[in-house]
């Protein structure tokens, strides 16, 4: 009883040393401690912390922007203290510009989390799932990684580059972004977050560094996991 009373640091070395395993890693989404118990007394190794489902719990609102960050970074944080497993956690479009992602990743980080990911929508931002999105330009969202790069209190802590750009742009333009000079290449992070996993597995070869796959196509897109497809170093 007192362990699990007991509030546990981020482990983003423990995320990392799951990423460069080499194996598809599946991160289901929890939107409260509950859930996250859940999936972690499931075994699986990793969870993620759902921005729609957070919405959805603490509001009864879709996920379109309605909630802050310290409302975001305060869930995370709730649910980061209650399992022993690494957390990724939502963290929208770092809440504005570099600056706010500076604060972002500060409040993420002493949440206990051990990664976030960022995505490139314009403000204000709607689910992935949600039809209507917009992005920024490609350099304004190089200018948020560089910012939550060097934000970080530990150097481990896990920056995820999402782009939502597949849909209102295609499948092209989004992969373009984790290209050299696509906004994922810029820092030291070299992760990327694409939607569609038949679309992203034809396009695989003109992809690099680490990717996570939300599902989007039948059985993955019921698992509502995260998954790692390593298609090339690092």
């Amino acid at each position: 009883m007192t362990a699990r009373l007991t509030r546990r640091p981020g482990d983003p070395a423990r995320l990392r040393a799951l990423l460069d395993s080499g194996q598809t890693i599946v991160a289901p989404g929890a939107f409260d401690p509950l859930s996250a118990r859940l999936v972690e007394e499931a075994r699986f190794p990793a969870v993620y912390m759902t921005g729609f489902g957070t919405s959805a719990a603490l509001i009864g609102r879709p996920d379109v922007g309605l909630l802050t960050m310290t409302e975001m970074a305060g869930n995370a944080g709730r649910i980061a203290a209650c399992v022993d497993i690494p957390v990724i956690a939502d963290a929208d479009t770092g809440y504005g510009n570099p600056l706010n992602v500076i604060r972002t990743v500060g409040a993420y980080e002493a949440a206990g989390v051990a990664g976030i990911h960022i995505e490139d929508q314009v403000a204000p931002k709607k689910c992935g799932h949600l039809e209507g999105k917009l992005v920024i330009p490609a350099e304004e969202m190089v200018q948020k990684v560089r910012a939550a790069v060097q934000a970080r209190a530990q150097p481990g802590f896990v920056i995820i580059a999402r782009t939502d750009a597949r849909a209102p742009e295609g499948l092209e333009r989004a992969l373009q972004r984790d290209r050299p000079g696509g906004h994922a290449r810029r820092g030291d992070e070299r992760v990327a977050h694409v939607r569609g996993v038949r679309g992203f597995h034809r396009a695989a070869p003109g992809a690099r560094g680490r990717t996570a796959l939300r599902g989007q196509d039948g059985a993955a897109d019921r698992s509502k996991g995260w998954q790692r497809h390593l298609s090339g170093p690092a």
